[in-house]
C-alpha cells in the first residue's frame, strides 16, 4: 500500500526523471539523477529565503529625518507693547495734572490738522473755563459718576471747556472726555470765519459765547509757552 506523499513541483519532476533514467530495459540514462526527491528546495522557496535575509536599512540610509522636526510652541509670544509717552514737564506755572490736560488738547488739535494758532486759542480757553481741570457739575449728577478732577456749579457746564449738553454740545460722557471735548472745540472754531486773524480772546469768544468775553486774553501768553513746550 502506497502512502500519499506531499512533494513540490520540482520534486515531482525529479522523480519522473529518475524513473525515466532506469527505464524498462534497465539501461543507464545520461540524465543527471543527482536531484533527489528531497533534494534542493524549489526556486520560489529559495527566493523567499533570500527575501527574509535582506537586512533592514540603517537609520543613516533611510530617507526619513534622523530627528523629529521641532514643534511650534503652544502659544505665540505677544508683540511688544509700545511704551506710554513720557508725561510732559510742567511749564508756565502749571502743575502736572494741568500740563497733562493741556497735552491732550494739543495732541487732539494736531491730530485734526489744526494750526498752531488754534492750539494756543484752545489752551487759553481751557485755562479760563476750568483752570485746565476736567470738572464735573453738581447740576449734572451723571457727570459726578464719571472720572473728574473737581466739581463746578456753573449751570450744567462740564469738562475742560465747560460745554453744556443742554446747548447741543454733545452727551455728558463726551463732554467729560478731555480729547472728545477738545475735538468739539476745534470743530466749532474751524467754523468761525476769519478766526485765524482774530485775537485769542475774540476767537475763543466766537466759540464759547461767554458772559465775560475779554477774560480769555490774559491767558494768551501762558498758553503760548505751553504750546511751545508741547508742540
Amino acid at each position: 500500500m502506497l502512502l500519499p506523499l506531499k512533494i513540490g513541483t520540482a520534486s515531482v519532476a525529479a522523480l519522473s526523471l529518475s524513473l525515466l533514467a532506469t527505464g524498462s530495459g534497465g539501461q543507464q540514462s545520461t540524465v543527471d539523477t543527482s536531484l533527489s526527491v528531497f533534494g534542493a528546495p524549489p526556486a520560489y522557496a529559495r527566493d523567499t529565503a533570500l527575501v527574509q535575509t535582506v537586512p533592514a536599512p540603517s537609520p543613516a540610509q533611510s530617507s526619513a529625518p534622523a530627528t523629529p522636526p521641532a514643534t511650534l510652541p503652544a502659544t505665540l509670544p505677544a508683540p511688544p507693547v509700545a511704551a506710554a509717552p513720557a508725561r510732559p514737564q510742567p511749564v508756565a506755572g502749571l502743575d502736572q495734572l494741568q500740563m497733562d490736560n493741556a497735552a491732550i488738547i494739543v495732541r487732539q488739535g494736531k491730530a485734526q490738522g489744526m494750526p498752531r494758532r488754534a492750539l494756543v486759542v484752545a489752551v487759553a480757553t481751557a485755562m479760563q473755563e476750568s483752570d485746565l481741570h476736567n470738572v464735573a457739575s453738581s447740576a449734572v449728577p451723571s457727570s459726578l459718576r464719571l472720572p473728574h478732577q473737581g466739581v463746578s456749579t456753573d449751570h450744567d457746564s462740564v469738562g475742560l471747556f465747560q460745554q453744556r449738553a443742554s446747548q447741543g454740545w454733545g452727551t455728558v460722557p463726551q463732554l467729560m472726555d478731555p480729547a472728545h471735548s477738545a475735538m468739539l472745540f476745534y470743530n466749532a472754531l474751524a467754523q468761525v470765519s476769519g478766526w485765524e486773524r482774530m485775537s485769542v480772546a475774540a476767537a475763543a469768544q466766537a466759540v464759547q459765547r461767554s458772559a465775560f468775553p475779554g477774560a480769555y486774553q490774559k491767558h494768551a501768553s501762558r498758553a503760548e509757552q505751553v504750546v511751545t513746550a508741547l508742540a
